[in-house]
């Protein structure tokens, strides 16, 4: 029986490359397509069933809106994402069977990181994220943090947990990292990374240390296939990889 046919646009980029060779190593899917900059997705239309976009943000939520006029179904990569833009798909999706899945990282240990740290995060005073990317990633910081401190301030809220202590009143612009939703999250750029990630949760006398790293760009993939797998059976927006986990 034919696998799932899939299209991969960003195919000439780094995470698109990997992605291609690893639908192609699978025996369920069928790589149809590599598109890239200036390639039209309404060519797809009957000819895929999914499509996987590794691009940049600003292309990223027009890409979706054209995979779903084709008639697929979408895996997202990129990240960037602002609520205003996910509320525009999601209403896009209301009235369709087709589904999108969009996710800040495909890596397990990330998904899990995230999910552990969102477990902690009542029971500590204190809570920072760090993470730490390579020098060509363009937004900062990473979805993944943003993902990771929404998750973190949510838990905490609902245990009213405080805002953690700081005595900080004067400083560098930055010097504290970006705010949000109330956690502090500080973004690297740094030579030799690829994606990593740091939950620090402190009390008196003791700290938890969540780390996630990334070494190669194939650690993703095995959460990429799960989800070109799993949204053909989803209708509607699904935001991060753990909502399709066992």
């Amino acid at each position: 029986m034919a696998g799932l046919r899939v299209a991969v646009i960003g195919a000439e980029g780094r995470m698109g490359r990997t992605v291609c060779d690893a639908v192609e190593k699978a025996d369920d899917l069928e790589l149809v397509a590599r598109l890239d900059v200036g390639d039209d997705i309404g060519d797809l239309a009957g000819a895929a069933d999914v499509g996987v976009d590794f691009t940049v943000p600003d292309a990223a939520e027009a890409n979706v809106h054209a995979l779903l006029d084709a008639g697929m179904h979408a895996v997202v990569g990129t990240t960037g994402w602002h609520d205003d833009a996910l509320q525009r798909v999601r209403d896009r999706l209301a009235d369709t069977p087709l589904g999108v899945v969009v996710a800040p990282n495909f890596a397990l240990s990330a998904v899990l990181a995230m999910r552990f740290a969102a477990q902690a995060a009542r029971w500590f005073d204190s809570v920072e994220v760090v993470e730490l990317h390579h020098p060509e990633k363009v937004d900062a910081p990473s979805g993944t943090a943003i993902h990771t401190a929404r998750a973190i301030a949510a838990a905490r809220r609902e245990a009213d947990v405080p805002p953690g202590p700081d005595a900080t009143t004067s400083g560098l612009d930055g010097a504290r990292g970006a705010s949000v939703d109330g956690v502090p999250v500080h973004a690297v750029r740094l030579r030799g990374l690829v994606a990593h990630e740091e939950i620090l949760l402190g009390n008196p006398g003791e700290l938890l240390t969540i780390r996630t790293d990334s070494f190669d760009r194939s650690s993703f993939m095995p959460g990429v296939l799960l989800a070109v797998r799993r949204v053909v059976h989803r209708r509607g927006l699904t935001l991060g990889l753990d909502a399709l986990l066992d």
